[in-house]
């Protein structure tokens, strides 16, 4: 399946509504993220934040060419796709905190998170795990006569686990509908891409499975979106599984407590100029799809919005100790 490399507005069939829906997710994301960091920077997170700044094209762009009805499963910097699929996020801030409000109820503090209604299948820190889970997905989705796609996510370093060879080749071999999204973010930690493969695109990998393999530019919303929708409609018709290789720059360290040292700062910059958040706002302004004006507003809002959350999160009591084993083990 080829996939151009540059896919315009006109081949995402977006409508105005939906392109001022996809930027305000993507602002909102990133929002979110720097409000996590600044209470990682006050103590009031009791472990690790691992940001999305630079893969909020991705988040979203994946998570919004998704149906409702579709699986997914996210890793640690996929917090656009949580909030794309309708998690509050005041119950973010308040599960980041180690609140009782969180979605594990203060039993966990990082995106761990779930949610059955809405589909959304909570990491697992072993990554590469998800694939092989969201693979079971697709196949029960297609026993039930089901035509729902299950769709996850990987990053670079992740692509050298058991996990993900079994379960891309579980998915190619019975024809499953699985998207699997590569978050080539071209570091592990520290170790960059050059030192973890000798291939230089990671989307060549699909050949050996026999499924198709894009690389796209991970910081172009658009192109996500559209490659990904691709990917579904393939899927659905019984086509089997896709690899997606999101190209993209990891922006921050590894988590909050990485200064990143180890990256070029000239790599940096050059990926500052890229800014899938910045680059999305300048083209629907200059295409007149959005005025500055309507810009400030959905600024000014998210702003309030966020403000309101964080301190809605804040004020919610920690877990009580007594609860600390509910819900962990099972009873006989």
């Amino acid at each position: 399946m080829a996939i151009e490399s540059e896919i315009g507005l006109e081949h995402a069939h977006l409508t105005v509504e939906q392109l001022l829906e996809i930027y305000r997710y993507m602002l909102l994301t990133r929002e979110v993220d720097n409000r996590l960091r600044s209470l990682y920077l006050q103590g009031k997170v009791v472990g690790g934040v691992y940001s999305q700044l630079g893969h909020e094209a991705i988040s979203v762009g994946t998570a919004y060419a998704l149906r409702p009805d579709d699986v997914i499963a996210p890793m640690h910097r996929d917090l656009g796709a949580h909030i794309v699929r309708g998690m509050e996020v005041g119950r973010i801030f308040a599960q980041i905190m180690g609140r009782a409000a969180g979605f594990s109820g203060g039993k966990d503090n990082a995106l761990h998170i779930g949610d059955q209604k809405r589909l959304i299948f909570p990491q697992i820190s072993m990554l590469g795990a998800s694939i092989p889970v969201s693979a079971g997905a697709a196949l029960a989705s297609r026993q039930r006569g089901e035509d729902r796609v299950a769709l996850t996510y990987i990053g670079d370093g992740g692509v050298n686990t058991g996990d993900f060879h079994e379960g891309l080749n579980f998915a190619a071999a019975l024809h499953l509908p699985l998207i699997l999204i590569v978050e080539n973010n071209q570091f592990a930690y520290s170790t960059p891409l050059s030192k973890q493969t000798a291939l230089e695109e990671i989307a060549q990998r699909a050949v050996g499975y026999g499924v198709p393999g894009a690389r796209i530019d991970g910081n172009d919303v658009r192109e996500v979106y559209a490659a990904t929708g691709e990917a579904a409609d393939r899927a659905r018709q019984g086509l089997g599984p896709t690899l997606i290789e999101c190209v993209t720059m990891r922006m921050r360290g590894h988590s909050e407590h990485d200064d990143a040292s180890y990256v070029p700062r000239e790599l940096l910059e050059e990926w500052r100029q890229k800014d899938p958040v910045e680059r999305f706002e300048r083209r629907l302004i200059e295409g007149g799809i959005m005025r500055s004006e309507i810009r400030d507003g959905v600024q000014r809002d998210i702003a309030r919005d966020v403000d309101e959350a964080a301190r809605w999160a804040e004020e919610q009591p920690l877990p009580d100790p007594a609860v600390a084993s509910e819900g962990v083990y099972r009873s006989y």
